[in-house]
């Protein structure tokens, strides 16, 4: 292996390469475009092109694809190669500016929410340039936004990048109250994720989890989680090896792997990455993701990133740890040594905490999927409701604020916004893991994601939420007469105003679910109930008013989302039906054939078989139950409705209950069927593989 450094984005046009390979006028022009968004001339990027299939071509690729992400939550890429006719029978390796800036892939085929007729086919890619080109599997790979025809937005990438630029215009603003000159401000993500690794063999042999990502039968294992033994245990060599070269594939890329280490249930481990910015942090995860199911193939695993793989142990999440960060290193949520840092980190968490308090909905069907649903709430993760947790410290700032008084901690006299803080450590007080939205020093971790979700969702809602309070922020302060006045006031009636999203203790706890039903805090348990908020008349708003989003490109999402989950169950359950139809029934009623048959014998000659009879009946019966499930699983499938949002309820409502039901039954023949008979590996030959 070549020297980490040597390693590291050895196969991205990064800065360095661009530098050693542009003229410097070029160069110069490119960089602009990447830091202010200056239009690129068609001459500089021909340029670009040139020197980027020149490198490209020298590292070993013959192809190059836009790489975009479209609403259906992965990415897309169609591969071209560089080859070009010179007209003597002869090719070229050819690639100009107009390839590089602009393509223009099949739309009709991606999801668009009704925003599309399928007979109108054509989308365009044009390339994000602050996101670096890179080489993957002899191709190289040029992140993009994607658009319809009309310029409708078709993708997660371009929502990103326009909150990320309102974020950064609305920050500035506020900084220049503070006498702070500063020309961008960067939302950073650092994105944990989980993930589970099983060994080919049983994947192959469990169609469920070939097809819908999850086990929808399993009784649950002698030994599971209990003993606490595998978080941060040992890792086996076999694991190891896999997370060696993850790393090592990851770090050509240019993605920092940091931490690798063992998650709390069996073959569950988690891997995590050093900050980047939003954008570059969600391309880089979903390449993560990519990389990871590649890599896990070549070492006889499958990598399953499904929200809940197994009934009964913990399922899957990813921690999106948000900051702002401005272009002179100052992070914007650090709460600083001074009076003035410490006034500016406390109206910028006022805003983050008025944002999270009034788009709760938004942030909650952010983290809303068929998968995630069986994770929420489930005293594994995050309950399904929005709650901002400071620590002790700073929630007594806070009180001490909203009611006039001494910081217990804190100096003599009252907490004006001028005064000095209490010192906060980065690790304020002890972590909880039960709170969705957890202030850890220098940084907000947003805990209720899905291990599958593409991040760039969560972060469009987020950056835009708090640029709205923000925003408001700067219209009242920039009007005052004196600032520090109308600060203190402001702060004072925003944090009183918004206290209720504050909350410290046990979120698994149900008189926490009591309590935030008296605040008013929204509680949506299931993703149907959740999606039909996202054209809410003051979302639809906030959106429209920051240039993110159109009502009709809301609309669109929306509609998407709630197809996509129920198909999902659409599938489990027809998947469900095949299993226990073409396997479990028949291999329950091949073992008590087998009884029987003995019984038949041992009563021939006289021998009492009670115990096989008592056996043989229970598995008869549980048989006739079963079929009974089947057959109303079967017809209710048939009778889904054909609007899409009366399947997405009628699917949380009708289909999931049938599908509990005969899990239920199938799950306790697993208990008494003959294992040799048992058509599939069970969750102990799954988990605890050598």
């Amino acid at each position: 292996m070549k020297e980490i450094p040597e390693l590291f984005g050895s196969m991205v046009f990064n800065d360095h390469v661009m530098r050693q390979m542009l003229p410097k006028t070029v160069y110069k022009s490119l960089k602009r475009t990447m830091q202010e968004g200056t239009a690129l001339e068609s001459d500089v990027a021909d340029v670009v092109a040139a020197c980027m299939k020149d490198w490209a071509v020298s590292k070993g690729a013959t192809h190059f694809t836009h790489w975009f992400q479209p609403m259906t939550g992965i990415t897309a890429e169609k591969h071209d190669s560089f080859i070009s006719p010179d007209g003597n029978g002869n090719v070229l390796m050819d690639f100009s500016g107009k390839e590089l800036v602009k393509g223009e892939p099949d739309a009709s085929s991606f999801p668009s929410g009704g925003l599309r007729a399928t007979f109108e086919a054509r989308g365009y890619t044009a390339w994000d340039p602050t996101s670096y080109a890179f080489i993957k599997d002899d191709t190289l790979f040029i992140p993009t936004a994607f658009c319809s025809y009309t310029g409708q937005i078709l993708d997660k990438k371009t929502p990103l990048l326009r909150s990320m630029d309102v974020i950064s215009a609305e920050s500035i603003k506020i900084l220049s109250l503070f006498g702070k000159t500063v020309k961008r401000v960067t939302a950073t993500v650092g994105p944990e994720q989980e993930y589970f690794l099983i060994d080919m063999k049983d994947y192959a042999k469990r169609p469920d989890i070939k097809l819908t990502g999850r086990t929808l039968f399993g009784a649950p294992s002698p030994k599971g989680q209990e003993k606490d033994d595998h978080y941060f245990g040992t890792i086996r060599p076999r694991v190891k090896a896999f997370m060696a070269e993850l790393d090592q594939e990851l770090w050509k890329l240019g993605i920092p792997s940091k931490t690798e280490h063992n998650e709390v249930a069996p073959c569950q481990h988690e891997m995590a990455p050093v900050f980047e910015t939003a954008n570059i942090a969600t391309d880089a995860n979903q390449l993560t993701m990519e990389v990871m199911k590649q890599v896990a193939e070549r070492h006889g695993f499958a990598c399953l990133l499904h929200e809940k793989p197994f009934e009964g142990i913990n399922g899957s999440g990813k921690h999106n740890n948000w900051s702002l960060s401005t272009d002179t290193g100052e992070n914007l949520l650090d709460p600083g040594k001074t009076p003035s840092e410490n006034a500016q980190f406390i109206l910028f968490l006022t805003a983050i905490i008025k944002a999270v308090d009034d788009y709760q909905d938004l942030l909650r069907l952010s983290v809303a999927s068929a998968g995630n649903d069986h994770r929420l709430g489930a005293n594994e993760a995050p309950p399904a409701i929005l709650s901002i947790f400071v620590g002790e410290e700073l929630e007594e700032v806070i009180n001490s604020i909203i009611e006039g008084r001494n910081a217990k901690s804190g100096s003599r006299n009252k907490i004006e916004l001028g005064m000095v803080l209490p010192k906060l450590p980065q690790d304020n007080s002890d972590r909880n893991r039960t709170s969705p939205f957890a202030f850890t020093g220098n940084k907000f971790e947003f805990r209720m994601l899905g291990s599958s979700f593409n991040i760039a969702c969560t972060n469009t809602i987020l950056n835009t939420a708090v640029s709205e309070s923000l925003s408001l922020f700067y219209d009242e302060l920039s009007k005052a007469s004196d600032f520090s006045k109308a600060l203190h006031e402001l702060v004072k009636r925003e944090l009183t105003e918004h206290k209720r999203i504050l909350f410290n203790g046990n979120g698994y706890s149900k008189e926490w679910e009591e309590e935030a039903e008296r605040r008013g805090l929204l509680n949506y348990k299931r993703t149907p109930d959740a999606l039909v908020h996202y054209t809410d008349e003051k979302n639809v708003a906030l959106f429209k008013k920051h240039g993110i989003y159109t009502r009709e490109e809301l609309k669109s999402r929306e509609e998407v989302l709630i197809d996509e989950y129920q198909k999902q169950i659409h599938i489990e359950a027809l998947t469900m039906i095949e299993m226990l139809k073409k396997a479990i029934i028949p291999a329950s009623i091949t073992y008590s054939d087998k009884l029987a048959k003995g019984i038949a014998v041992k009563k021939s000659i006289g021998i009492d078989a009670e115990a096989e009879m008592k056996i043989c009946r229970e598995i008869t019966d549980s048989v006739a139950s079963l079929l009974s499930k089947v057959e109303k699983l079967s017809a209710d499938v048939e009778s889904t409705p054909d609007d899409v949002y009366e399947a997405a309820r009628f699917s949380a409502d009708v289909l999931i209950p049938d599908m509990d039901d005969a899990r239920a039954v199938a799950d306790h023949l697993e208990t008494i069927v003959d294992k040799k008979e048992w058509p599939m590996p069970t969750y102990a030959d799954i988990l605890f593989y050598f």
